[in-house]
């Protein structure tokens, strides 16, 4: 059977610069009706983000088989590279030729306050990319275009493919209907804290009732670790202790890689969870969602020591 993982959603890059000095010292409440600023922040970064390619990163990483789906634009030449000399496989990712890729354009002050803009570009067209045909053992159907999210999880279902369902950052995007409608397809549904909240309150269900009808429900609760709703048996999973606390952005997407793995290689989901925790660990460590490096045998001491779980595994 294939080991392939097949990681849908977005494919983005995110350049962040930094302004030095205070937002609020320069945006005058009396003069919003009017605004026109301009900050000047010497510092600047590029980093590779969206969601598939987050994931497929941190999945590669442990030794997994990603393979992405996901729409890029006729920039992405460098990310596209990347990809292929880290070994993670491109065949899915499609190049668009009049559109640029997806791209996040931050400007944060030192207070942490952050004025954002995102241009979808190429990911909007990603209902377009057909994934039929690709056998895989797993699948995730994270943040990207609605209609893209929803052609994916179709094309799944009908190649009996199960996959994770990752609402994310596509929250806004999905009422009560919709919710219920991908739970219908997929076979977990993955959620931080918030998110599930509002899960519950778009689905008029809970939690535990939605985990009654799929393989399990994952909630991550930030520096509280996880919790697995499986049936009607709720676990909590700690997290594991991290070196350093740096940056939040991607966590999330380092911990559906540690679920992911797991799965595909046959874990208990208890097990592939505690997995998903130290993935999140390793990520929060470092700026950016894709410049953490630990190795297998980094990752398998931390599952050893914290979780009891056979450092073999990772071998």
């Amino acid at each position: 059977m294939s080991k392939d993982v097949l990681i849908c959603g977005s494919i983005a890059f995110d350049t962040i610069a930094v302004f030095e000095g205070r937002f609020r010292d320069h945006i005058l409440a009396d003069s919003l009706k009017s605004l026109s600023v301009s900050f000047f922040a010497p510092s600047l970064r590029k980093e590779y983000g969206g969601c598939a390619g987050n994931i497929a990163y941190s999945l590669k990483l442990l030794g997994g088989q990603p393979v992405p789906v996901g729409m890029v634009g006729q920039d992405a030449d460098d990310y596209l590279q990347r990809m292929r000399d880290l070994g993670i496989d491109t065949r899915l990712v499609r190049m668009l030729s009049d559109t640029f890729t997806a791209q996040c354009h931050i400007i944060t002050d030192q207070e942490n306050n952050q004025i954002a803009s995102f241009h979808p570009g190429a990911m909007l067209r990603s209902a377009e990319n057909d994934l039929s045909g690709n056998a895989a053992c797993w699948a995730i159907v994270s943040p990207d275009a609605k209609d893209g999210m929803f052609a994916h999880a179709q094309r799944l279902q009908a190649a009996s493919i199960p996959f994770i369902f990752d609402l994310g950052q596509a929250m806004p995007l999905f009422d009560g209907d919709d919710l219920r409608r991908m739970l219908g397809m997929a076979s977990i549904l993955t959620a931080n804290d918030y998110e599930a909240s509002v899960i519950e309150e778009r689905t008029g269900r809970t939690i535990q009732e939605l985990a009654a009808g799929l393989q399990a429900v994952v909630v991550t609760r930030g520096a509280e670790g996880a919790s697995l709703f499986v049936g009607d048996t709720r676990t909590d999973i700690p997290s594991a202790p991290v070196a350093d606390v740096v940056d939040p952005t991607g966590c999330g997407d380092a911990h559906r890689a540690g679920l992911l793995y797991g799965l595909a290689n046959d874990w208990s989901l208890r097990d592939a969870c505690c997995l998903a925790n130290v993935m999140g660990g390793f990520k929060i460590a470092h700026r950016g969602p894709q410049n953490h490096s630990p190795s297998r045998a980094d990752v398998a001491a931390v599952l050893q020591k914290h979780y009891g779980i056979d450092a073999g595994l990772l071998a």
